[in-house]
């Protein structure tokens, strides 16, 4: 009788053999146990103004994440064997259609996070999360940190930054968290990098805070004019490489042809390729990324190749590789 094949051998290259983790990480809800945590954020209810299926979207890209556990070809590096890196689940949300009370729950969850001295990258979820995240990793008692207000490098197609009192009864909504991160000292202004914002205003004066502010705003038709490499080399000079710097992406950033299965997509402009955004992130290589997220994504309007959530997958891993990276050559 002939020896059963060993059907583990080809685990890594199937999305749909076996329980799906972000990249087949083992699952550990403790965060104590790793060095990067990789989180959940099933939440819709900040972006209530407009499509509300974005909490579908980390059940989504656990599914097609399952079969891009890579190595990095650039780097030369097996980010999976530099540092243990752990699916922990999603974040409890038991108040999830009250917004303002669902941010505390995030919060919290991202406490415990960085009370374990983990490095968090997230799959959301909507453009709310960076501001419970940031109040848990950014505050001046955070452990990741250092208690230090932070850089950040932010993708999108919108600048998040609207002064407005309240949407539909919703204080911290997806559209304001960028005005209120600065607000609460969690970021250093002059250190924070916009990136891709496109298409057409609301209103004249709608993206006025972000500059205002100090942020460094690079829109769309700035980004084809100066190209990837001047990009790259403007982050570089803004943000020190051992500033302690998060990364917030929002799908919308890219061009609906690599990311139809957004919410708020930003027709008429082109948006950024896939290849101009990851040369972006690997040009941060080196920098110290203490988090990230990758936002929005809604399975609901995606096209039958699940292109939206394989995408989301391979921006995740660029993440995932920077903190990888900086924590391997920065060990004590």
């Amino acid at each position: 009788m002939g020896k059963a094949c060993d059907s583990s051998v080809f685990d890594p290259y199937l999305y749909w053999y076996g329980i799906p983790t972000l990249f087949r990480c083992p699952h550990d809800p403790d965060a104590s146990n790793c060095d990067i945590a990789l989180v959940g954020v099933p939440h819709s209810s900040g972006n209530g103004t407009t499509e509300r299926d974005q909490h579908l979207g980390p059940r989504a890209v656990r599914d097609m994440s399952m079969g891009y556990r890579r190595c990095h070809k650039e780097y030369l590096i097996d980010p999976w064997s530099l540092c243990t890196i752990n699916d922990i689940g999603d974040t409890p949300l038991p108040h999830a259609m009250n917004n303002d009370l669902a941010i505390k729950d995030i919060e919290a969850a991202f406490q415990r996070i960085d009370d374990a001295g983990a490095r968090p990258v997230s799959i959301g979820g909507d453009h709310s999360i960076p501001l419970p995240i940031l109040r848990a990793i950014a505050s001046p008692t955070s452990k990741i940190s250092g208690g230090e207000p932070v850089a950040m490098v932010h993708f999108d197609a919108h600048v998040d930054t609207y002064d407005a009192p309240h949407v539909l009864g919703n204080v911290y909504w997806a559209g304001s968290w960028g005005m209120f991160m600065n607000e609460e000292g969690l970021v250093d202004a002059e250190k924070v990098i916009q990136i891709g914002m496109r298409g057409h205003l609301g209103s004249l004066d709608m993206d006025h805070y972000s500059e205002d502010a100090g942020y460094r705003v690079i829109y769309k038709t700035e980004f084809d004019q100066m190209g990837v490499e001047a990009v790259v080399k403007e982050i570089r000079s803004r943000i020190p490489d051992d500033k302690p710097c998060y990364v917030t992406f929002d799908l919308d950033s890219l061009d609906p042809i690599y990311a139809p299965g957004v919410s708020n997509i930003e027709p008429g402009y082109p948006g950024l390729t896939m290849w101009e955004a990851m040369r972006c992130l690997h040009g941060m290589r080196g920098m110290n990324i203490i988090g990230g997220d990758v936002v929005c994504p809604m399975p609901t309007k995606d096209d039958p190749s699940k292109i939206t959530s394989i995408n989301a997958s391979v921006i995740m891993f660029e993440i995932i590789c920077l903190v990888a990276d900086w924590l391997h050559n920065h060990k004590d």
